[in-house]
């Protein structure tokens, strides 16, 4: 045998015992392709016990195993890592996933090759190295992923070079570039710092690969225009480089609503001082005045001074101590109120009638009572003369027909309190007689004639009626009987054809 032969066998067969125990795996293959050996890390990496299991040959490896590239691609055989050092083509860091058939297990394998030339500088043997890099694969997936589903707008800036090598889609949605536009670019062209509220240590601190806090910042977009944002960095390391994780929170949205809520405010304090009805505002825990308008002021007469910051008990502006008690536990427990009478006191005593509709508001964050004071003074008089007028006029209601004492008890109706909840059942049929014959129009000299009873008889019985129904005259007593649609249709009254 020729003496460079057995210099050349030994050599490999030391080789083979070095390289045998490495974590790494390797793969020796012939110039011709033919798969000469690999050692156990190598076999492991492939999910095999024995090197023939590999296949024979760069042909017989390719229909043995799958390769896909990291964006799921599928590696062209000419471009296999093995096909590659077969053809004497030195590269590194090549990052591929393995998967064997039929049984579907799967690696990723980082490969580099080398070419071992003999003396007269032909390839003589070809290696292939490989590093198991599987479970940083399956990690940086699932940073992938979050990092992609992930709602806030991020991109990840590598700091050896300064350039951005990966963006969600947060901050493309935020900021309208394309995807191309921002990974490759430079944080130079693309500067998420440049109106940085603190820009100097933002700087400092992504050139130190520390931690930046949050600041305000302006984003410059593609068309030119701009947007405020939150911006912050944080420090990581991505495929084993130091990269700077820049986050944003998108200030659009909050000014937005900040501005909508400062017109809104301006809106309703315009309206406020400008109303002509009164109105009153009051925290609901304590009823301090925390404000009052113009109208309230000039209709209570009081300084303004002597009103906001005082509680409304201390202002004793509301005639009845119990009449406020029970408005604002009403207020406590709806929330609301809408037009319930209460009669105020101005400050020189002077008593006017108001309805009152409240509701229950948020003013920065403490709820609070805006009460609208209706001054319905007038027409609490006018509605009293009026009724007035038609007791007056029916203290001898003989000469009226039925259908007007009705028209006139219903005028009454409307104004008239809530009554007591008496039933007819709880006057004694003598009772029930003398109402009907009031409700005729008949006065006592008339019901005692047609009863055939003594007139003090008939007295008796129409004040017993009266303070059973809780009345005070005739004609509340025909209301009352009309609101419950009794002795509509008995009897004939005077006038009556």
């Amino acid at each position: 045998m020729n003496q460079d032969v057995l210099i050349t066998e030994t050599n490999r067969r030391q080789l083979q015992q070095i390289i045998a125990g490495l974590s790494d795996g390797v793969i020796l293959l012939d110039p011709d392709g033919s798969i000469r050996w690999a050692n156990d890390a190598a076999l492991a990496m492939h999910g095999v016990g024995q090197v023939v299991e590999l296949g024979v040959d760069v042909q017989a490896y390719a229909k043995r195993f799958a390769l896909r590239y990291r964006n799921n691609h599928v590696v062209p055989i000419e471009s296999y890592p093995i096909y590659r050092v077969a053809q004497g083509e030195s590269f590194t860091d090549v990052v591929v996933q393995v998967t064997a058939q039929p049984s579907e297990r799967s690696w990723v394998h980082r490969v580099r090759s080398l070419v071992l030339v003999d003396s007269r500088d032909e390839p003589e043997s070809l290696v292939l190295i490989m590093d198991d890099v599987t479970d940083w694969a399956s990690a940086e997936q699932r940073f992938e992923k979050t990092f992609a589903a992930n709602p806030a707008p991020a991109v990840i800036c590598r700091l050896s070079d300064l350039r951005y090598i990966k963006v969600n889609p947060g901050f493309l949605e935020m900021t309208g570039y394309a995807r191309e536009q921002v990974i490759g670019c430079s944080t130079y062209e693309l500067d998420v710092l440049e109106q940085a509220q603190n820009k100097d240590l933002a700087k400092q601190r992504l050139r130190e690969g520390s931690t930046i806090p949050q600041m305000q910042a302006e984003l410059r977009l593609p068309d030119g225009s701009s947007k405020q944002v939150i911006v912050a960095g944080q420090p990581l390391e991505l495929n084993d480089e130091p990269c700077m994780l820049f986050s944003f929170v998108d200030m659009e949205p909050r000014h937005k609503a900040e501005t909508a809520l400062r017109q809104s405010e301006e809106r309703f304090a315009k309206a406020f001082r400008l109303s002509p009805v009164p109105i009153l505002i009051c925290g609901a825990r304590d009823q301090v005045v925390l404000d009052v308008n113009e109208a309230f002021l000039d209709t209570l007469g009081y300084p303004g001074e002597e009103v906001i910051g005082e509680a409304i008990a201390q202002i004793d502006f509301i005639d009845d101590k119990d009449a406020r008690m029970r408005l604002f536990a009403a207020l406590e427990k709806t929330g609301s109120l809408d037009r319930v009478d209460v009669r105020l006191r101005k400050k020189d005593a002077t008593p006017i009638d108001c309805a009152v509709s409240a509701d229950t508001v948020n003013i920065q964050d403490n709820p609070c009572y805006l009460l609208v004071l209706m001054d319905i003074t007038e027409r609490k008089r006018t509605e009293l003369e009026l009724v007035a007028a038609i007791e007056e006029v029916m203290k001898d209601a003989s000469w009226f027909s039925r259908t007007l004492i009705e028209k006139l008890a219903n005028v009454k109706s409307v104004n008239s309190p809530r009554l007591p909840s008496v039933s007819l059942t709880d006057l004694t049929a003598r009772e029930r007689d003398v109402l009907g014959l009031i409700c005729e129009g008949l006065a006592d000299k008339e019901i005692a004639a047609r009863l055939k009873l003594a007139p003090n008889t008939v007295r008796n019985h129409v004040a017993t009626v009266y303070s059973k129904l809780d009345v005070h005259s005739r004609s509340e007593a025909i209301v009352w009987a009309r609101e419950r649609g009794l002795f509509s249709g008995t009897g004939r009254s005077r006038g009556q054809s």
